[in-house]
C-alpha cells in the first residue's frame, strides 16, 4: 500500500506563492503504511510538484542513514531502530536524533519547518527552528489510542499515560504558529486535551481522480476493509459481524493490511467459519489497492481512532458507500442514510444489520456510493496543498514585517 508518489498527483497547477524551501518532519515515511506517512509523503510531492523545494527528514526504514531524492523531494534519513513490540515500526532514538537534526536544519535552512508529530524528529527540528527563528508548522496526527497499543501499555497504566503524552505533546506544539489538525474533531481534541486555541482544521486530501470508477463489478459483493492489522482498528468486529449475516447471504470480505493482530485475526475467520469467503492479502502495492477500492460493493471502518482515515477517503473516491465507527472524526465522513452508515463502536449485531442492509439491496449502494463522490470532492489534494502554501506565505510576510519593524 505503499503510496505512489508521482507530480500527476493533479497537484501540478502552478503555485500561487513564490517558491519557498520546505523543511518536513516526520517520524513515520513512506515506505511505512500509516495515514500519516501517506500523508507526508503526498503534501512533500505535491508541493515540489508545484516548484517548491522540498526536503524531508524522517527516520530510516532500513535502519541506516541516507540521502536520496524521491519524485522531486530531498529525503534525509535518520539511524534508526525496531521499535520492540512491533515488527514494522521504527524509531529514532531522541538522544542521537537531537543533534542530527539540528546539522541537518542548518545545512537545508530552510524558510518554513511543517512538523507532523511530536516524537524524536518532530521535537529535534522544533527546537532548531526555534533558535533560527524560522516559521514552524505543526500538524497532529497524535491519538493516545495509538501510542497505548504500539507500547502495550497495561490497562491500568492507560490513562495516566495518555495524560502524559497530551503533556508531552504540547510541550512541543505550544512552538508552533499555526497548529493543524485533519478535521474539526481532531481539532477539539486537542484544545480540549492541551489547552491550546486557534487550531486549524486542513484535510489531509487525496487525489480522488485516482479511485474513480465508472461501474462496480457485478456478482458477490465484497466488503472491504484497508488498515493496519493492530489492536485499535477493532477487525475482530467486522469479522464477527461478517460471519452473523443471513444465511444465503452471498457476499465476501477483504481485509488489506498488515499488523501485529493479523495472525490472529486470520485465526478468527477460520474459526467463525468465514475463511474460505475472507481473504487477507496482506500489504499491496499502490495499483492493487486501488482496484481493491473499485472493485468493494462497501467500506467498513470499525476503528475508534481515527482523526480522519484516508482510506475510507478513498474508498468514497471509488464511490463506495461506508458503515464505520462513530467514533472520532469518522462522523464528520459518513452521513447516515446518504452515503452509508455509522453504527456504535463494540456493537457487533448492529454492524450486522447495516453489512446486511447494503449488500442485499444493489440500487442503495448504487445511491449511496454517487453520495460518496459528492462528499469527498471537498478533501481534493490541490486544495489542501494551497491551503499549507497560503500558511507558510503568511508566516513568512509575518517575519519580514516583523524584521523589517526591528
Amino acid at each position: 500500500m505503499t503510496p505512489r508518489r508521482t507530480p500527476a498527483d493533479r497537484s501540478e497547477r502552478i503555485s500561487i506563492v513564490k517558491p519557498l524551501r520546505i523543511l518536513i518532519g516526520a517520524d513515520t515515511y513512506a515506505p511505512d503504511v500509516n495515514g500519516l506517512s501517506r500523508f507526508s509523503s503526498r503534501l512533500a510531492a505535491g508541493l515540489a510538484a508545484r516548484g517548491h523545494d522540498v526536503h524531508v527528514v524522517c527516520p530510516s526504514h532500513d535502519g541506516r542513514p541516507d540521502v536520496r531524492v524521491e519524485d522531486g523531494v530531498t529525503v534525509h534519513t535518520l539511524k534508526s531502530h525496531r521499535w520492540f513490540s512491533h515488527p514494522t515500526f521504527r524509531v529514532a532514538w531522541p538522544w542521537t536524533t537531537r543533534p542530527r537534526t539540528a546539522r541537518l536544519f542548518a545545512e537545508i535552512a530552510p524558510d518554513v519547518l511543517h512538523v507532523q508529530g511530536h516524537f524524536p524528529v518532530g521535537r529535534g527540528l522544533v527546537h532548531a527552528a526555534r533558535a533560527a527563528g524560522t516559521p514552524i508548522v505543526a500538524t497532529n496526527h497524535f491519538m493516545p489510542e495509538n501510542l497505548v497499543g504500539h507500547a502495550r501499555v497495561p490497562r491500568l497504566l492507560q490513562r495516566p499515560v495518555t495524560r502524559l503524552g497530551w503533556w508531552d505533546m504540547n510541550l512541543i506544539y505550544r512552538h508552533a504558529d499555526i497548529v493543524t489538525a485533519p478535521t474539526p474533531r481532531a481539532v477539539e481534541l486537542l484544545e480540549k486535551a492541551t489547552g491550546m486555541t486557534g487550531s486549524l482544521a486542513v484535510s489531509c486530501g487525496i487525489d480522488a481522480a485516482r479511485y474513480r470508477v465508472e461501474d462496480k463489478p457485478s456478482g458477490p459483493p465484497t466488503v472491504l476493509f484497508v488498515g493496519r492489522m493492530d489492536q485499535e482498528k477493532r477487525v475482530d468486529e467486522l469479522l464477527r459481524a461478517f460471519a452473523a449475516l443471513p444465511a444465503g447471504t452471498d457476499a465476501r470480505l477483504e481485509i488489506v493490511g498488515e499488523g501485529v493482530m493479523r495472525e490472529e485475526w486470520m485465526g478468527l475467520a477460520a474459526e467463525l467459519g468465514i475463511g474460505t469467503r475472507t481473504s487477507f492479502p496482506g500489504f499491496v502495492e499502490e495499483d492493487e489497492l486501488v482496484d481493491a477500492y473499485r472493485r468493494a460493493a462497501v467500506f467498513c471502518m470499525p476503528g475508534i481512532a481515527e482523526l480522519q482515515s484516508i482510506v475510507t477517503l478513498e474508498a468514497m473516491a471509488a464511490g463506495t458507500p461506508v458503515i464505520a465507527a462513530n467514533a472520532m472524526a469518522l462522523p464528520h465522513l459518513v452521513k447516515p442514510g446518504r452515503n452509508g452508515w455509522l453504527f456504535t463502536p463494540g456493537d457487533v449485531p448492529e454492524l450486522t444489520t447495516r453489512l446486511a442492509a447494503l449488500l442485499g439491496d444493489a440500487e442503495r449502494r448504487r445511491r449511496m456510493g454517487a453520495s460518496s463522490l459528492e462528499l469527498v470532492a471537498k478533501h481534493e489534494l490541490a486544495t489542501t496543498l494551497s491551503t499549507f502554501e497560503g500558511i507558510y506565505e503568511r508566516l513568512l510576510g509575518r517575519v519580514q514585517r516583523a524584521a523589517r519593524a526591528a
